[in-house]
């Protein structure tokens, strides 16, 4: 299910428990609604509506941590790759051939993780790319220490691309924490119907209710797309990575 259907879900929970909160307002004694009930029911919607505030606050926190991290090693994956390629331009014509397959594999690597057409269940799953560019730097013969220093380094900067990148299809893959989201979103939908059961039914009245709805519905959706940095409304760019692989090579 998409981020968007889940959201309209949340939305439509929490709005249609608004609009029974009004509906039950019309049937419920007069006397469950006077101001010592209301005043109780108020302070207890209190207690939830803070609950349910911190650990929305905590999700999202949670996501956008995610997200950045993401968005951090993307940076970092790039600026090895133009390191690492001008290690090689500086070890002698002999690591030619290296160069070019680093430049193939980036560009693979773009195509990969920023395809035109997505499928809307894939994740940034790390190819061979990084293990057969470690064996063809291990190949290089050196002839001399500036070689071997260089080829050391460049092995090390290899090996840092790869294992950054199975991190980042590891972070990828990780579970969205559902049961915490149809927990709040419960608490959520218990608060808007008691302030539907005890606002008055006005014009003015629905609309606030319409546009908070919308507002938690509009976290859940965000929270729901940082989870899915490469794919979706929120995007990690590809420009540090486009960057990279444009300096490649020179």
């Amino acid at each position: 299910m998409s981020s968007l259907s889940v959201s309209l879900i949340v939305f439509a929970c929490l709005f249609g428990g608004a609009l029974l909160g009004i509906f039950l307002r019309t049937v419920v004694p007069e006397r469950h609604l006077d101001a010592d009930s209301k005043s109780s029911v108020n302070l207890m919607m209190g207690v939830i509506s803070t609950m349910s505030a911190l650990v929305l606050g905590l999700l999202v926190a949670s996501a956008a941590s995610s997200y950045f991290a993401q968005k951090d090693e993307v940076t970092q994956v790039s600026a090895k790759f133009i390191l690492l390629d001008r290690l090689l331009a500086h070890y002698g014509p002999e690591a030619r051939p290296t160069r070019e397959m680093l430049r193939l594999k980036v560009a693979a690597v773009i195509d990969q993780m920023w395809p035109q057409e997505r499928a809307s269940n894939s994740t940034v799953a790390p190819n061979t790319g990084a293990e057969v560019l470690f064996d063809e730097i291990q190949q290089l013969a050196p002839q001399n220490d500036v070689q071997r220093s260089i080829k050391s380094e460049a092995l090390s900067l290899a090996l840092d691309v790869g294992k950054t990148r199975w991190l980042m299809f590891e972070q990828g893959s990780l579970p969205i924490p559902i049961v915490f989201l149809v927990v709040v979103v419960f608490w959520f939908t218990i608060v808007f119907a008691s302030h539907g059961l005890h606002a008055p039914r006005n014009p003015t009245v629905i609309i606030a209710l319409f546009l908070c709805a919308l507002s938690v519905a509009g976290a859940v959706l965000m929270i729901l797309e940082l989870y899915k940095p490469f794919e979706g409304l929120i995007q990690i760019s590809s420009a540090p990575m486009r960057s990279a692989l444009a300096q490649l090579g020179k």
